[in-house]
């Protein structure tokens, strides 16, 4: 198993596969790194390498008490950028993971970054502000909280109904994939699962998207009950001075796992990753 430690001691496991130009996957809340696998094997058959990380407190790396916010993530898969000394790197973010490799693209690793794609991603922020209208109240972070501590299993598996939108009227979602959803949620560690919910709705990322020089792509679909576009997708794409957004039609949060919204994405993946 593919282990590195970070400079604060916390243990992160990560996938390799294939070998050519990098590039590197980040997964949404409360998921791991498989819910990249379908890409991550596309890509590494395509001629590319995948590395696909569980971010702390997710999946197999370390549970620590503490880091569990959006710097931290991001320095950790920095720091992971730069243990595999990785190179014209694309990335390519979900969600959470959509911030994570904002700040990584805007941050310290930023030379070694050529290619950004963010997908169902959160930035520029989630929460509901005088300044940002267009965002979630906070009461429904807190009720996400609420809903993780009294029973996060039965939570993890009613969240997954919006989250691939198995909630609309003629979904083939099958109950397999929501099981796989909540297998890979019960592997979040409690306190970090918690801490993240925080880290993603009230990390005001704006500056960051301003600072990315490098070609964004951005896709989301209109139909997102998790990330609404309005809020994310829609101002980050006057943020970031070389990006194009691209919206699927009635696609849900995780579309990159939903048919025919996954081969969509594939297509546009491998599109994107050859320009």
């Amino acid at each position: 198993m593919a282990v590195f430690t970070t400079s604060d001691g916390t243990q992160i496991f990560y996938k390799d596969w294939g070998s050519g130009r990098p590039v590197v996957f980040s997964h949404g809340w409360p998921l791991n790194a498989d819910a990249w696998d379908d890409q991550a094997r596309l890509v590494a058959e395509s001629g590319y390498r995948a590395i696909l990380h569980d971010r702390r407190g997710h999946g197999r790396s370390s549970q620590p008490w503490s880091g569990n916010d959006l710097s931290t993530y991001a320095d950790d898969l920095a720091q992971l950028l730069e243990h595999l000394d990785l190179h014209d790197v694309a990335l390519v973010g979900h969600s959470t993971g959509g911030g994570e490799v904002t700040r990584v693209a805007a941050g310290r690793a930023a030379p070694r970054v050529s290619k950004l794609l963010l997908l169902g991603a959160i930035p520029p922020l989630m929460l509901k502000t005088e300044s940002n209208p267009e965002g979630s109240p906070i009461e429904v972070f807190d009720e996400i909280r609420q809903g993780v501590l009294a029973d996060r299993s039965q939570f993890y598996w009613e969240l997954s109904a919006p989250f691939y939108g198995a909630d609309r009227e003629g979904s083939q979602v099958s109950l397999g994939l929501r099981e796989a959803f909540r297998l890979w949620s019960m592997q979040v560690g409690l306190k970090g699962a918690y801490d993240c919910i925080k880290a993603f709705s009230e990390t005001d990322l704006t500056e960051d998207l301003k600072r990315i020089d490098v070609p964004t792509l951005i896709i989301h679909g209109d139909d997102d009950q998790i990330v609404p576009i309005v809020a994310s997708a829609e101002k980050s794409v006057k943020l970031i001075k070389d990006a194009e957004l691209k919206v699927y039609q009635g696609a849900p949060h995780g579309l990159m796992s939903v048919a025919p919204f996954r081969e969509q994405f594939n297509k546009d993946l491998l599109g994107f990753l050859a320009d």
